[in-house]
């Protein structure tokens, strides 16, 4: 049983064959799945689609917040939007926290003093309703850092992530899991494979990040994009890294992600169909 804990289903890729993707991830046995948003605009659609895939996917959950790459459009506006959508959704169930939020000093164009502006007001919003962030950290590890350092946070996960391992000591100590994917499948990936395999078990989590970061032999296979249901293959090379058992893995990876995520927690753990984190 797995669970991808980053993967935009709401992303143009997916949208004319959603149903497919959804019935290929239920199929490999894909039971829980974590959709960030990325735009204020985007809040109701992604918390439509957790409401009408969840029968497919019982663990399908949402977070909301800005992603940095679309810094550039956002404004006092959109924060308004996000803390209204915040309100609105912590009766549902399946809202387990903000992102994607962070930043990104890969991407040229960006503003930084924008971007900080953007980040530091959802970690406020984060704080105020003590919810956990999924955090993009593309060549930020240290800024990011400082930022959560100056909060009261309730943990989360770096998604994606790919920093030294004193970085990621740090992010564990602030109570949060470090999210690993395709880009661990390729073999050149000497950093992300040195810290797959020497962390402490208890502070990894799997993810696709679909449409983004497919796996080493989506080429060779013709592949256009990732997508969800390349989780468990991805986990099994992980597992295979970590020199442990896909099924000890699955285990580990399920109970991380409930531990740090515990409104998602609280809808696996009322469906008889998921296992419990303990």
């Amino acid at each position: 049983m797995w669970i991808d804990t980053h993967c935009h289903l709401d992303a143009p890729e997916f949208a004319p064959n959603l149903p497919a993707v959804i019935a290929a991830a239920k199929e490999r046995n894909v039971k829980a799945i974590l959709l960030p948003t990325v735009r204020a605009a985007d809040c109701q659609h992604v918390k439509a689609l957790a409401a009408l895939y969840g029968n497919e996917i019982p663990g399908l959950v949402y977070t909301l917040g800005i992603h940095p790459l679309y810094s550039a459009q956002a404004n006092e506006s959109d924060l308004e939007i996000i803390e209204q959508q915040v309100q609105q959704s912590l009766s549902d169930s399946r809202f387990v926290g903000i992102g994607e939020i962070g930043l990104d000093y890969f991407v040229e164009g960006l503003d930084p003093h924008h971007q900080e502006w953007l980040f530091h007001a959802q970690l406020d919003l984060a704080e105020k309703y003590q919810l956990p962030v999924i955090l993009h950290v593309r060549r930020s590890q240290d800024a990011t850092l400082k930022a959560l350092r100056r909060r009261k946070m309730n943990g989360g996960i770096a998604h994606a992530f790919n920093g030294s391992f004193q970085q990621a000591e740090q992010f564990i100590e602030l109570g949060f899991k470090l999210g690993f994917g395709g880009a661990a499948t390729y073999q050149r990936a000497l950093q992300i494979r040195r810290l797959l395999s020497d962390l402490p078990l208890e502070s990894i989590v799997t993810e696709t990040d679909s449409p983004d970061i497919p796996p080493a032999w989506s080429k060779e296979e013709g592949l256009s994009f990732n997508e969800p249901a390349f989780l468990p293959r991805i986990a099994h090379e992980l597992a295979a890294i970590r020199g442990i058992s896909p099924e000890d893995f699955s285990e580990a990876v399920w109970r991380n992600a409930m531990k740090v995520l515990p409104r998602w927690l609280a809808l696996c753990s009322a469906n008889p169909e998921l296992p419990l984190a303990s």
